[in-house]
């Protein structure tokens, strides 16, 4: 059996369960990074803040995200991987406590950084990590259980997030997922074998894109990414204002769409060991078909309802796809690779969100949405029939 790791002699059990613990961290850094945003009026309300300087106390994440991501592959190249993972949830469970005591706003932004080092650290170093732990012809099955707990972050945490806020306030929030991070912390250091650095050191991340392979996929990647995050964003106003949803509407088509992303999570782990490069290509295709379908229909409910749940599918199989291509385009260093790659998609998603802002504010939520489309052709475009991905090309 063809593996990429030197971990035969644990057992399968162990194997899947450390996985599974990958999936569940995954799920708990979604949910951290993304649930203020249900939450930003009490949080400002309450630190006496505007809400915009709330927001910008949830983007500092973005920030901080993108510059651990970039140095994590060289400072824990000596370092037990098992370590550094319960290391980064030990930083997450930190930013937690602190998000939930904060009673200012610099300690808010203080808080949130280091959820930012978390989430580019873990993050940074989840893909190589599982290539050393399962067999090669079960990547994309491994890969697909640690984006299910994206998924489940992605549907649940805004909702959650909101009713939990109303019943024991915000602070309460917070507090309830510290000893559900706690667990998560154990389970990391029980389930996955101690696995020390192999081979040199990976040294400056940057200089990967001295690759044809890297720096086209880096491209496609931010093109893709940014494409998607332009629209995504703004999916609330598009249905405020276009569709006329009443709260309780809005709330079933967000979560309709996250749970739309369970399907293509799945999807995309059966299909991409044998359709890669055709993937990678069709996805962001699709995806701008799918985007401008909503607008003629935008008035309707129910077809956007349909077309919204197709859009969370297929947004949530393009990540899939790329850590599958990272696992062989960068195989020989798939820690530095892996921090790249964090770094691209965290700055792509600053770029597009300001970019379909810009559009709205200056345009119409129109504009916002051809602005994300032009933006997921151009990354169809760069990937092209996956040539200019392949490292033997």
């Amino acid at each position: 059996m063809s593996t990429l790791n030197s971990y035969t002699s644990v057992p399968r059990r162990q194997v899947w369960s450390a996985v599974a613990s990958m999936a569940m961290c995954a799920a708990l850094l979604i949910a951290s990074e993304f649930m203020p945003v249900s939450l930003l009026t009490p949080i400002a309300t309450d630190l006496r803040a505007s809400v915009g300087m709330a927001g910008q106390a949830i983007s500092i994440s973005g920030l901080f995200a993108v510059a651990t991501s970039l140095l994590v592959p060289s400072i824990t190249s000596r370092v037990d991987r098992r370590h550094a993972l319960a290391g980064f949830a030990a930083l997450l469970l930190m930013s937690l406590v602190l998000i939930a005591e904060a009673r200012n706003f610099n300690m808010l932004m203080a808080a949130r950084a280091l959820l930012g080092v978390s989430v580019g650290g873990f993050w940074s170093l989840a893909t190589a990590t599982i290539m050393r732990l399962v067999p090669e012809e079960s990547l994309p099955k491994a890969l697909g259980i640690l984006y299910t707990g994206n998924a489940v972050a992605t549907s649940f945490a805004a909702p959650i997030g909101s009713y939990l806020g109303s019943v024991i306030g915000w602070r309460g929030v917070f507090w309830a997922l510290a000893p559900i991070v706690a667990i998560n912390l154990v389970l990391l250091l029980v389930t996955i074998p101690s696995m020390q650095r192999q081979g040199s050191r990976d040294g400056n991340v940057l200089l990967l894109l001295r690759r044809r392979n890297v720096a086209f996929a880096m491209l496609a990647v931010m093109l893709t990414f940014g494409g998607a995050f332009a629209t995504f964003t703004y999916f609330r106003p598009f249905f405020e204002t276009r569709t006329h949803v009443n709260a309780t509407e809005l709330s079933m088509l967000l979560l309709g769409l996250g749970l739309a992303a369970f399907a293509g999570t799945y999807g995309a782990s059966a299909a991409l060991g044998k359709h890669l490069y055709r993937l990678m290509t069709g996805l962001p295709v699709a995806l701008a078909v799918v985007t401008l379908a909503m607008l003629p229909v935008s008035h309707l409910i129910t077809p956007i309802a349909i077309l919204a749940m197709a859009w969370g599918a297929l947004n949530s199989a393009i990540p899939v796809a790329w850590s599958t291509w990272l696992s062989r385009g960068i195989k020989d260093k798939p820690e530095s690779g892996g921090g790249l790659m964090v770094a691209s998609i965290q700055l792509s998603i600053m770029v597009g969100a300001e970019l379909g802002g810009t559009l709205l504010d200056r345009y119409s939520i129109t504009a916002t949405f051809i602005g994300g489309v032009i933006l997921l052709i151009l990354a169809a475009i760069v990937i092209g029939n996956g040539k200019r991905l392949d490292p033997q090309a």
